[in-house]
């Protein structure tokens, strides 16, 4: 039996409680994906495959249902500490070829500094596997242009959620994921 999965769809949480594993429990409610047995995956993006909304992937998909996903989490109980997670997607311009998506979870960055850094990670991986000539000197956003004019990256993009940690002795747990249909 061969699973190539043909939709895909990214979505994030957030999750508060004195338990860690509680906490992260209400980061995938929060994610939407917490009726699931997701199972983790690396991280390619199939061939032929359509990104969809949230909505429209959770349509296809029934509570207790395996699933698959690339997930990145992080979580801490030290109040105020930052904690961010981030999905990357990289997508090359040939549809019949299989793209990237990178997990990045960290301490620090904000929402859009991991959004960017796990963008970067799909992209640069995308671009090595294409021989596409990459500069680790350059920022992000000079490479994706460079990336986008050689014509073999169509698009890329990310989801991420950036929190600073509750205070009061509890867990604060984030989730970025790509749900594979």
């Amino acid at each position: 039996m061969r699973l190539i999965p043909r939709k895909i769809f990214l979505t994030r949480g957030v999750g508060i409680h004195k338990e860690k594993l509680s906490s992260f429990e209400l980061a995938l409610r929060d994610a939407g994906i917490a009726e699931f047995n997701l199972v983790r995956v690396s991280s390619i993006f199939p061939p032929n495959c359509k990104i969809v909304t949230r909505e429209e992937g959770m349509k296809l998909l029934q509570p207790g249902e395996i699933v698959f996903a690339v997930i990145a989490e992080m979580a801490t109980n030290e109040p105020g500490r930052r904690i961010a997670a981030a999905i990357g997607v990289a997508r090359p311009a040939d549809r019949d070829k299989y793209g990237y998506l990178s997990e990045h979870h960290t301490f620090g960055q904000t929402e859009q500094e991991a959004a960017d850094y796990a963008e970067d990670l799909a992209a640069t991986m995308l671009a090595t596997t294409l021989g596409i000539p990459f500069d680790a000197d350059k920022d992000y956003n000079e490479r994706k242009e460079q990336y986008l004019m050689g014509g073999e990256i169509v698009d890329t993009t990310s989801i991420s959620i950036g929190v600073n940690a509750a205070s009061g002795g509890v867990w604060t747990t984030v989730v970025a994921a790509a749900i594979l249909i």
